[in-house]
């Protein structure tokens, strides 16, 4: 362990009546990928307001070693929308511009695009512009709250392939699984007002936990049975003089023994989904379809037909049209051209990613629910539902004026799923869900006899979910012939190409630093020897650290697939169509993960 930046020491944090963080410790080391998890409202963003100095603590303290450069991802927006990229970064880091397109250029932020004025970008460039900038403050640690929510894949994978070759430490807090998998070592849990750090993945702390769980319960049991037999004795002897004596003391054995407060395992959420009636034919068709805004075109030529009771991904970089689709076809926004028609008869849901400003702020959630589920939807399914999204006991009567923005968008949707609608239009349901929400949802979707369009970036929930994938961008909106797996594939394998265009051959690194690209992105201070080979080293190490997460995946996809295989070979019927196909999606992912391995290798060897 390297030395320790941060420290927390008992940290205490109240709103009101309602304790958020009681004695909350942990140290944070140079170094350490830490990924925080817990479920809404454990305190996971008042953490990071009070390590930041954006909330003031109650109580305790927070120790910062001089060594700590501490950078975090601004909430607000520090530029101004009519500056360009490049200007806003060199006015408000202070570094020259050559240093400010070197970072920029690590999120694909090139030639045009830094010439660009802020406001024409799209949200998730904008989003790269503001880690640019935290970067360039030269941090040795890092402070990301959330930061995938609004994110586009490809923005992500940018991210990640940071993230997995930076050099310092950092703390994300992300909702997103296969994200934190991807770049933590670490797992921090804020839980019942306190902290756990494990050290280890987010995959095997949460075994561990379970294993917790299942000692605690087994120790539960035994106290409860050693208990029972006590208090038998004492029952049968406590009138009797002879016996007065040791009955007293059983009782005393009977007080000692206390059990365990097992509490509640984060892998507990189960989301139940109202079914609909089953349908055949096709659910949606689109002839020549057009979408877009009065003032501008967005996507045309759109030809899709989907069958009922498929569920499909519609998959994009943001800006691109994905939520215009949608809204298109919810009948929220007017087509520009061509046609669109559902089938015959079916209903329609529609949650939009800001649809819970429409909720009306005297209703209490209980009512809100009430009013909204289908007929023949019980009471009680109504309360199960609330209580999976996080509404239990009381919290059913609490009025929407005091809910969070967070709560409110767990209500709508909530509330959609109980409208028990054939057609569900989701856009972006798993922002402000703790991930095993969102992996309940995931769960609960899968499941959906219905028909499913839905727009989210989060890896593991369209993967669970998604059976279809739209694919929509430069103007067009298609069917995706492959898998998710396989679009994720390919995506990574562009991008990185995409970063690598342009690196010179080691032998002619020399020759570079003295003599200008001709097509630079930026016009800057040409690089000494020291700044080349300092670069030429990071890259070693993000390539080293890169195949080191690859082989350890291999690894543990190789051994499940020889399992399942073997138990095949030995008992034909261990044999199910879950099985099977889980059988044919290790193969995929060994195959996919040996290529990115043999390409990753390729790329070190030349640096050595």
């Amino acid at each position: 362990m390297g030395k320790v930046l941060l420290q927390l020491n008992n940290i205490h944090k109240s709103y009101g009546a309602r304790v958020i963080l009681e004695d909350a410790t942990a140290s944070f080391s140079e170094e350490q990928k830490i990924g925080m998890i817990g479920r809404n409202g454990a305190g996971k963003s008042t953490l990071c307001k009070i390590i930041t100095g954006h909330e003031e603590k109650d109580g305790g303290e927070i120790v910062k070693s001089a060594d700590l450069r501490l950078s975090y991802l601004e909430q607000h927006d520090p530029y101004k929308l009519d500056e360009t990229v490049i200007d806003f970064l060199m006015r408000y880091t202070g570094k020259e511009e050559w240093q400010c397109g070197k970072i920029a250029g690590q999120f694909q932020l090139k030639n045009d695009i830094l010439k660009a004025t802020i406001g024409s970008l799209s949200g998730g460039f904008r989003t790269r512009v503001k880690l640019t900038s935290m970067l360039l403050t030269e941090p040795n640690f890092l402070l990301l709250d959330e930061p995938t929510n609004y994110l586009d894949l490809k923005t992500l994978i940018l991210l990640e392939e940071f993230l997995q070759g930076y050099p310092g430490g950092f703390l994300i807090v992300s909702h997103d699984r296969e994200f934190l998998k991807k770049t933590c070592e670490h797992t921090l849990e804020v839980e019942n007002g306190g902290c756990t750090l494990y050290p280890g993945s987010v995959e095997n702390y949460l075994i561990f936990k379970e294993e917790q769980k299942a000692q605690a319960l087994s120790y539960n049991k035994n106290v409860e049975a050693k208990q029972k037999q006590l208090q038998e004795f004492v029952d049968r002897f406590r009138a009797k003089a002879s016996k007065a004596s040791q009955a007293k003391s059983k009782m005393k054995q009977i007080e000692k023994l206390k059990t365990i407060d097992v509490g509640h395992a984060l892998s507990n959420v189960h989301i139940k989904i109202p079914q609909v009636d089953t349908r055949n034919g096709v659910a949606l068709v689109c002839s020549d379809l057009a979408i877009g805004y009065p003032d501008k075109l967005v996507a045309s030529r759109i030809h899709v037909d989907i069958d009922h009771g498929k569920h499909v991904a519609v998959l994009g970089d943001n800006g691109q049209g994905k939520t215009t689709f949608l809204r298109t076809i919810a009948g929220e926004l007017e087509s520009k051209g061509g046609k669109f028609r559902w089938g015959y008869g079916a209903s329609l849901g529609y949650y939009a990613q800001h649809v819970f400003v429409s909720l009306d702020p005297e209703t209490d959630v209980y009512t809100h629910l009430s009013n909204v589920a289908a007929a023949g939807v019980t009471r009680q399914e109504i309360l199960n539902l609330a209580g999976s999204f996080l509404f239990k006991g009381e919290d059913v009567k609490k009025k929407v004026k005091v809910l969070s923005g967070g709560e409110r968008a767990r209500l709508c949707l909530a509330g959609l799923l109980l409208t028990k609608s054939q057609i569900l239009l989701l856009d972006e349901p798993t922002n402000h869900l703790d991930f095993e929400t969102v992996e309940a949802l995931g769960h609960a979707l899968k499941g959906f006899s219905g028909t499913l369009f839905f727009v989210s970036h989060d890896r593991t929930f369209v993967n669970l979910v998604a059976n279809e994938i739209i694919e929509v961008g430069g103007g067009d909106v298609r069917r995706y012939p492959g898998t998710y797996e396989e679009y994720v594939y390919h995506l990574e394998k562009t991008l990185k190409e995409e970063l690598n265009v342009g690196v010179p051959p080691v032998g002619a690194q020399k020759k570079a630093a003295t003599s200008p690209a001709p097509t630079a992105p930026v016009v800057g201070k040409a690089k000494s020897d020291y700044d080349l080979k300092k670069e030429q080293e990071s890259e070693k190490r993000r390539l080293t650290t890169r195949i080191k997460k690859i082989e350890t995946e291999l690894q543990a996809y190789k051994k499940e697939h020889e399992e399942i295989h073997q138990g095949f070979m030995k008992d034909a019927g261990s044999w199910t169509q879950e099985r099977y196909k889980r059988l044919e999606q290790l193969a995929r992912l060994i195959e996919s993960h040996e290529q990115i391995w043999l390409e990753i290798t390729e790329q070190l060897e030349a640096l050595l």
